[in-house]
């Protein structure tokens, strides 16, 4: 990133402020509109022939993440007796076992999909939900055979209310079109039903606070195949510590809480795909897989 031009500072602490506001935002080398030659550092750079007028110190103004300073006594008042300014507390929007214990009640208690979609609605446990748009809570066939679930959604997914609607997703619907399924015979929904600001990585927290409604989904669904699109769906339902491309293309178990052993199909996700293309022919390895366990269940 590249840093922006400003007025020279006028102090050690303005200097220690921007360079710090540089770090948060990511600067990582300076640069000028006009290159520089560093080897001839003995010749004057054009801004330095005619050096502007140097204003007058300025007053520093407050800043919010600056401690407040002590009030100075007035004469005749001993210092050690004026009160300290009061605190400022922060308060982090993290979800607590108390939402985690609220969202697995709730789960268990739904007895439809629609009843748990009204409780996820109504849920304010999770961060996540006040900086979302809607909430992205399934496509598809509900009494599909198979169930793919992926991490959370993206920016057009937020917009629209359903999983996978931007590139990620048209290129979904052409891998399931490659097996012969598409949206009418599958049911897809994501580990996190709101999306993250800026498509940041959902934190363990809001991925523990959503885990009873996605497992308490996949149960209703009660799919003959679970699909897990990328590595955070399958580390999340299969229980593991193991990376995606160690676990692709490899039968595992999602069991249910009711005890229901599903088969699991780990996967890469097509937003991965899309970053890195010559791993379509391991994407399409484990949907053949899938397509032969479907077949395979069919049979009598």
């Amino acid at each position: 990133m590249r840093a922006m031009t400003a007025a020279s500072p006028n102090s050690p602490t303005e200097i220690a402020d921007i360079l710090a506001f540089y770090a948060s935002a990511g600067v990582d080398e300076a640069l000028e509109d006009a290159p520089v030659n560093r080897f001839a550092e003995a010749a004057p750079r054009p801004a330095e022939r005619a050096p502007a007028p140097v204003a007058p110190p300025r007053q520093e103004p407050p800043r919010e993440d600056r401690a407040p300073e002590r009030p100075a006594a007035s004469p005749g008042l001993d210092a050690s007796k004026v009160p300290d300014a009061p605190a400022r507390t922060v308060s982090a929007a993290i979800p607590d076992e108390a939402q985690a214990a609220l969202a697995r009640q709730l789960a268990a208690s739904a007895s439809t999909l629609e009843e748990l979609r009204q409780h996820m609605a109504a849920f304010d446990g999770c961060n996540l939900k006040a900086t979302a748009k809607n909430l992205v809570f399934a496509d598809g066939n509900p009494e599909a055979t198979v169930m793919l679930v992926g991490e959370a959604p993206g920016r057009d997914e937020d917009i629209e209310g359903l999983p996978f609607v931007g590139r990620s997703g048209r290129l979904l619907d052409r891998m399931l079109a490659a097996i012969g399924l598409d949206r009418t015979s599958v049911y897809i929904a994501n580990v996190i039903p709101w999306r993250p600001p800026g498509n940041r990585t959902p934190t363990p927290h809001e991925t523990e606070i959503c885990r009873p409604f996605i497992e308490r989904q996949i149960e209703l669904v009660n799919p003959k195949v679970l699909v897990n699109l990328g590595g955070p769906s399958a580390k999340t339902l299969l229980n593991t510590s193991e990376g995606i491309l160690r676990l692709r293309g490899n039968w595992r178990v999602h069991t249910t809480a009711s005890g229901i052993a599903i088969p699991a199909m780990p996967t890469l996700h097509p937003a991965y795909l899309l970053r890195t293309p010559a791993h379509k022919k391991l994407a399409w390895r484990d949907f053949l897989e899938v397509k032969a366990k479907l077949r395979a269940l069919s049979q009598p």
